[in-house]
């Protein structure tokens, strides 16, 4: 069905038991306006999970449940909290989401490494189908084709990954956690990022991540839908002359990963022969 196809999920971070008894108990959920991810702001959110954090124990770090968006308004934050007469914020805007009863899914959306996610917008497909966090996200066609490749050759990466320093701070698109020195793979789409102005931004952007230790690669979309098995094997042979790549977990450990031989020259000008 297409509706399952649709960015209507909004995955949300839950960092308080109080706020777990308040969705729980009376239903629902608060979002500040000032932050409030597109999908809430353009009233597009119809179901909302939940990640839980390091407080919720050996559930945390997972997304174990949904509830179905109900209702949706604006308020002040006093009107949510009116015991809370000296919080600073009870001046503010919130989206209060009144939901439906929590719903557990099949199996937890786990995370394999720990990392700061606050929202991630997706659709219900994604949501039922999804086996660790990073298969949540719902990006671009390219990204999706790259994303697909990477889990078919078991190939661990961290999509929409944000990383900072004191001035900067940049969402990668698929980072790789190496031995000697991790790597930001970009996606780009051939029309935006060949424009002069952006080729200037992109240029910037990866002095910048190499300067904060960052290996980056780019690839267009003719280069991922023309030939992503070669693109894969770069990213591999890339991987391997870092020492290999980090698993997570709590024992890491580094494993190299096989490159495809090359085809022999005579066979490729066979092929373009036969073209």
């Amino acid at each position: 069905m297409k509706e399952l196809d649709e960015k209507t999920v909004l995955v949300s971070i839950m960092n308080s038991k109080r706020d777990w008894e308040i969705a729980c108990d009376r239903h629902w959920y608060r979002i500040p306006v000032r932050s409030a991810p597109k999908i809430v702001r353009t009233l597009g959110v119809r179901y909302i999970a939940f990640y839980l954090t390091k407080v919720f124990g050996e559930q945390a770090f997972s997304v174990p449940c949904f509830a179905s968006v109900e209702k949706m308004t604006i308020v002040k934050r006093k009107e949510l909290f009116p015991k809370e007469e000296n919080d600073p914020k009870r001046d503010d805007d919130y989206f209060r989401l009144q939901i439906g009863n929590l719903q557990v899914l099949p199996k937890p959306i786990v995370s394999k490494r720990w990392r700061r996610i606050v929202f991630i917008e997706t659709t219900p497909s994604h949501l039922l189908h999804a086996k660790e966090i990073n298969d949540l996200f719902h990006e671009s066609p390219i990204e999706e084709a790259f994303w697909n490749a990477l889990k078919a050759e078991r190939i661990d990466a961290e999509r929409q990954y944000f990383v900072r320093n004191e001035q900067y701070r940049f969402c990668l698109d698929f980072a790789f956690f190496c031995k000697q020195r991790n790597i930001d793979v970009e996606c780009d789409g051939d029309k935006y990022h060949l424009q002069p102005a952006r080729v200037r931004r992109d240029k910037k952007r990866n002095n910048i991540l190499e300067k904060m230790g960052w290996s980056v690669l780019r690839y267009g979309s003719s280069e991922i839908y023309n030939d992503l098995p070669k693109t894969i094997d770069q990213v591999k042979e890339t991987v391997n002359v870092l020492g290999g790549l980090e698993v997570s977990g709590e024992k890491r450990s580094y494993r190299l990963l096989p490159v495809q031989k090359q085809r022999k020259q005579e066979s490729l000008f066979n092929r373009r022969r036969k073209a």
